[in-house]
């Protein structure tokens, strides 16, 4: 499979042979289990100590003849907490348990219970990395994932600049992209944030974001910019390629595509 290189005017300056990772069979079904697998949950439980924080000691006694003990009071089983007491009389109040005021939770959450109870296959997570990288080379899974590209034409897929483009300036950066994605590709590359509309304003998620153009950089190379998202070749994923679905656009520099080349085992 071959492709251009451009220049950061947008102009092919050479055709090179793909590795052979941009044309793989592009599996949507491993792909999703992975980002499903992927998904973060924020864990959460109540306090250890939650329910006990009370100043006493709960524990009684419950043999005959002995300090302390409910043994012969028609009490029933419970901790509980001394408010005051005179000799071996006592004022006191059930406490820490779920059936008590202010006792702790019965079964509450475990934080460990909710850590990293998915996992996947270390093949299938290879399968799905290379579909997700072969996905940006097809025009028609790109026009898939936007519907605003239906129609239209989709040339140099997958966009290849030359690594000169991460030295230019934030201004110049964004003259060069739209050079490079035309004018149609620029509208759905272009990050954008908008208020959520519904109750979710005021459950912690207030804002809705597109993903936006990706840019992959050679793992010693550095673009200093915040309009599009930005990954190396050591720590690119599945979830930067596909999150939301196959096809997202995505830019590379030649030195990317190199070390892709590399790390995923095509040595020509």
């Amino acid at each position: 499979m071959k492709a251009n290189i451009l220049n950061i005017n947008g102009e092919k300056v050479r055709e090179i042979n793909l590795p052979s990772c941009f044309s793989q069979q592009v599996r949507e079904d491993i792909v999703y289990k992975v980002l499903e697998t992927k998904k973060t949950e924020q864990p959460y439980s109540p306090s250890p100590v939650a329910g006990k924080q009370h100043s006493a000691s709960g524990v009684i006694k419950h043999r005959r003849h002995v300090w302390k003990s409910s043994y012969g009071r028609g009490m029933s089983r419970i901790p509980r907490k001394i408010f005051s007491r005179r000799g071996t009389q006592f004022n006191w109040e059930g406490a820490e348990i779920a059936s008590t005021k202010g006792g702790r939770r019965a079964h509450p959450p475990k934080i460990l219970a909710r850590m990293g109870a998915l996992k996947i296959n270390k093949k299938e997570l290879k399968i799905a990395l290379l579909s997700a990288l072969s996905a940006t080379a097809d025009k028609k899974q790109v026009s898939k994932r936007y519907l605003r590209l239906k129609d239209k034409k989709i040339d140099n897929l997958p966009f290849i600049v030359e690594s000169k483009i991460t030295s230019l300036k934030t201004k110049q950066f964004i003259e060069s992209i739209k050079k490079i994605l035309g004018e149609d590709i620029l509208g759905v590359s272009i990050k954008k944030k908008k208020i959520r509309s519904g109750k979710g304003k005021s459950r912690g998620r207030r804002y809705k974001s597109n993903a936006g153009l990706l840019v992959v950089l050679g793992k010693n190379e550095n673009l200093k910019i915040n309009i599009f998202d930005t990954k190396n070749t050591e720590n690119i994923g599945v979830v930067d390629l596909a999150s939301g679905g196959v096809g997202r656009i995505t830019l590379y520099t030649e030195q990317a595509i190199k070390e892709l080349g590399e790390k995923l085992g095509d040595k020509k």
